[in-house]
């Protein structure tokens, strides 16, 4: 791509500068084309660019909804995204067209294998949490909780816990220091085993 030349003056009104800083004529151009499109930009001299840049606003004249949709679409680079595990088979797959598919298939199915969803036994089975270890268990019992607490049953003890034995809560207190320690031992415990996630 060739290079734009700078202007020979300023185009601040009345400035007889050279103009070397590049600036925006209005908002970002819509596509790269047009950021090289003659007239997308002007040029100041340095006194006057300063000005400029701390005059600039690039959300001006837009809604609040505006600037929320413009902050959204900057987190991936305003390219068009799309949610994960959802494509067209999926999305067919409970359709009234794919019922009828499924009894014109050559294929039968007499114990209905395939009449539920895909993947919900996978979900069924991570619902039933496996028997703690020993150390887990060990781990639960410090933090005061069943084998059958939930991730956030185990979070929200920890953080109460946290908040009663720190020791800015206790005065310096050596004791509840000491159960501190132990409660985020335990914590970081069930947490890097797998447990609690």
């Amino acid at each position: 791509m060739k290079r734009e030349e700078a202007p020979k003056h300023c185009a601040w009104a009345g400035c007889r500068e050279t103009g070397l800083f590049r600036a925006p004529k209005d908002r970002a151009p819509a596509t790269p084309t047009e950021a090289g499109a003659a007239g997308a930009y002007v040029w100041f001299c340095e006194t006057h660019i300063r000005e400029f840049n701390q005059n600039y606003d690039f959300f001006k004249g837009m809604s609040d909804e505006d600037v929320a949709t413009f902050q959204r679409d900057a987190l991936t680079g305003h390219r068009p995204t799309w949610n994960l595990g959802v494509n067209a088979a999926n999305a067919a797959f409970g359709t009234p067209f794919a019922a009828r598919m499924r009894r014109a298939s050559p294929f039968r199915d007499p114990f209905g294998f395939f009449d539920e969803p895909p993947g919900s036994a996978e979900r069924e089975q991570a619902e039933t949490r496996r028997k703690p270890r020993a150390l887990e268990q060990q781990a639960l019992d410090t933090l005061d909780l069943p084998a059958s607490a939930s991730l956030n049953e185990i979070k929200a003890r920890y953080k109460e816990l946290v908040k009663r034995h720190h020791p800015d809560a206790n005065g310096g207190d050596r004791s509840a220091e000491e159960r501190l320690r132990k409660v985020i031992q335990a914590y970081d415990y069930l947490r890097k085993s797998g447990y609690c996630s």
